[in-house]
């Protein structure tokens, strides 16, 4: 179980990919240890590219798929990323969260 305190927003980074292939070549860069935001830049198709931060985001207002994933990662920074892989409408979401509130 997670050890998490609940949380009511959190801040948010994504690496956004139509196609499952490019998503793995994201994933495979992360694996390889390139920082979360320069993969963002590269391959993320959110064109909110600021380094794939989509900022502080209050419970409810992102895709709940994408939501509760994000909600149960831990904390992380974009140098040494903890991030989770999801599928929603959008397409491939790599997730990576900064700070909970």
């Amino acid at each position: 179980g997670s050890k998490l305190k609940p949380a009511t927003s959190i801040n948010v980074r994504h690496i956004l990919c139509e196609k499952y292939s490019k998503s793995q070549s994201a994933l495979t860069k992360l694996q390889e240890g390139a920082k979360f935001d320069d993969v963002a830049r590269e391959f993320s198709e959110d064109k909110a590219r600021q380094g794939g931060s989509l900022g502080w985001k209050v419970r409810g207002s992102l895709d709940p798929t994408f939501e509760k994933a994000a909600y149960e990662l831990e904390p992380s920074t974009t140098s040494s990323p903890k991030y989770v892989e999801v599928k929603t409408g959008f397409g491939y979401h790599i997730i990576m969260v900064e700070g909970r509130k």
